[in-house]
């Protein structure tokens, strides 16, 4: 998979992240590769470790900084993530990406523990978290709102509820842009 940042101008800019190369010969085809596939084809390549390791791979983020591309991979495991972990899976996932994507693009990767803002990623999160305070942000707005703090009230099946001013707000999961813990001191 070739990868390389590419922004398409106009009002509403749309970025590609990369481009992937099938061929036989002197016959190519290219394809968009979107951030959501990239982040997952990492995701793919990065998960088998994780298990490996005993490691849960929570989240990983591809995106624009001031300093440049960060792809970031957030760990978590029962009792913690040590700096070894992190080195470890680090050397292992880089090996990885850079024998499987062919990315043209300067980047850092970035692997830590998820700390007190730790990222729900999947319905399955939250569950887990349930009585925790959270905050949302949506794709689409809801009520004229994307972003919603409250305490996690669980998932059944794509939809999760957060309980905001005493009341149930549900979102679809396809409706997250981005979801995180608050102040999380490692207890589940």
């Amino acid at each position: 998979m070739k990868v390389l940042p590419y922004q398409e101008s106009g009002l509403y800019a749309r970025f590609l992240f990369g481009l992937e190369v099938f061929g036989a010969g002197n016959r190519q085809e290219e394809v968009a590769v979107t951030p959501e596939e990239f982040v997952q084809a990492v995701k793919t390549l990065a998960s088998p470790v994780c298990v490996d390791e005993g490691i849960e791979l929570i989240h990983v983020e591809w995106q624009r900084e001031a300093g440049g591309w960060v792809l970031r991979l957030y760990l978590d495991r029962p009792g913690g993530i040590t700096l070894d972990d992190c080195a470890n899976i680090s050397r292992q996932v880089s090996a990885l990406i850079d024998v499987n994507l062919d990315i043209d693009a300067r980047y850092s990767l970035e692997v830590s523990s998820p700390g007190p803002q730790r990222p729900l990623g999947q319905p399955a999160d939250f569950n887990r978290f349930k009585g925790h305070q959270a905050r949302i942000r949506t794709v689409e707005p809801i009520k004229g709102r994307r972003t919603f703090t409250g305490t996690v009230n669980g998932a059944e099946g794509d939809t999760v509820s957060l309980v905001i001013n005493d009341q149930a707000v549900l979102f679809g999961f396809s409706n997250i842009k981005k979801a995180h813990l608050i102040n999380y001191n490692g207890d589940s």
